[in-house]
């Protein structure tokens, strides 16, 4: 890894604009380019906000499928699952009868849009392109997050109260697993493993509509265990718990995201407003950093290093990955309850549905990375 400059950032608040202010010989960048150093440049920049349909009731989880531009976002409060066109920025579909919705997952190699009827205690699969309900699946107690194996064709669906993780079959809609967490689960990611051919990852062509067997292939699932503050790490093809990895100093973590790049996890823990830090490789935790307060969705951008973690209170905070550490850039009030975030690799543009906006009408707000 080309070495990087290191950077300084003081956090100012302007009329709701973050800026920092940056001290040092650059500004470095994700791909191992320095800028020139700026004494006061914006993270990032509101660009536009689309009216979003429904009344002001909670909003959960968003997706993206980058490649064909299409966001979709769990209107929780309302049973619905919301679909953005976002070079058009319009809704172009509303999805009902989703009761409860928490978990939205979006498979751009499948087609396929899994969601979790936290309400019915079941796993929906829909069709993209229509919206069409394909099947539903029994989970355990209170679905809610989701995560995508590529390598063996299954989904992973976490039962927070239930306390298990339910394995799904996306072409059959059957459960293949229950896997016990030994406690309240928080969020599931899919890590591929060290030397991961290109290509293999969510969205990455697989066999469209059949199932792949497990055949002893790469990578491992990791989940958060809430109630006792670690982390389970779970072999995908035995569907067993195979370590669990305490996280010091976390209370209750929650949110989970990865960077298989560069072998690291991102665990959020809302009990104490802290983001650590989790070496895929040695699983070993460390470098807790202060966020916003209930810490809630977290998004990452592949390209520039940046981690966007949105929390329960409003605050949305932006750290960037150096040298597989994590430093502060800024923190900003966006409002009550915007606790969502979906990342676009490609524009790098963030959006963060509200369920009321400054007009007090639900709307979705996009920003951009500051020049």
């Amino acid at each position: 890894m080309t070495p990087r400059t290191r950077t300084i950032g003081i956090v100012i608040s302007i009329a709701g604009t973050v800026l920092v202010t940056a001290v040092g010989a650059g500004v470095w960048h994700h791909g191992g380019q320095a800028a020139p150093a700026s004494t006061s440049a914006t993270v990032l920049t509101p660009v536009a906000s689309i009216a979003l349909p429904g009344d002001t009731s909670r909003y959960d989880y968003a997706s993206l499928d980058p490649d064909r531009h299409l966001l979709f976002i769990a209107h929780l409060g309302a049973g619905q699952i919301l679909q953005i066109d976002t070079v058009a920025r319009r809704v172009v579909r509303v999805i009902d009868h989703v009761d409860g919705v928490h978990g939205v997952l979006v498979v751009p190699s499948l087609r396929r849009v899994f969601a979790t009827a936290t309400d019915l205690n079941q796993v929906l699969t829909l069709d993209e392109d229509t919206g069409a309900v394909l099947g539903r699946a029994p989970t355990g107690a209170y679905p809610d997050g989701l995560a995508y194996d590529p390598t063996r064709n299954q989904v992973w669906v976490t039962n927070e109260s239930g306390g298990t993780q339910t394995v799904l079959d996306p072409a059959t809609q059957a459960v293949l697993a229950t896997v016990d967490v030994g406690g309240d689960a928080g969020n599931v990611a899919y890590d591929p493993g060290p030397s991961t051919p290109a290509g293999i990852g969510p969205g990455a062509p697989t066999q469209g509509g059949t199932s792949t067997p497990a055949t002893g292939g790469p990578g491992q699932i990791l989940v958060d265990v809430q109630s006792r503050n670690e982390v389970a790490v779970i072999d995908p093809d035995t569907h067993t718990v195979t370590r669990r990895v305490p996280v010091p100093g976390c209370q209750h973590p929650h949110g989970l995201t990865l960077d298989p790049a560069h072998r690291l996890g991102f665990i959020a823990c809302d009990g104490n407003a802290t983001v650590h830090t989790l070496d895929l490789d040695t699983l070993q935790v460390r470098d807790p950093v202060e966020v916003g307060a209930d810490p809630d969705v977290l998004a990452f951008d592949h390209t520039t290093g940046w981690l966007y973690v949105a929390a329960e209170s409003g605050t949305l905070t932006v750290l960037a990955e150096h040298d597989r550490h994590l430093q502060l850039l800024s923190r900003s009030a966006l409002t009550d309850g915007a606790h969502v975030v979906a990342v676009d690799p490609a524009t790098h543009d963030s959006y963060y549905p509200l369920a009321a906006g400054p007009g007090g009408h639900p709307e979705l707000l996009i920003e951009h990375p500051s020049p």
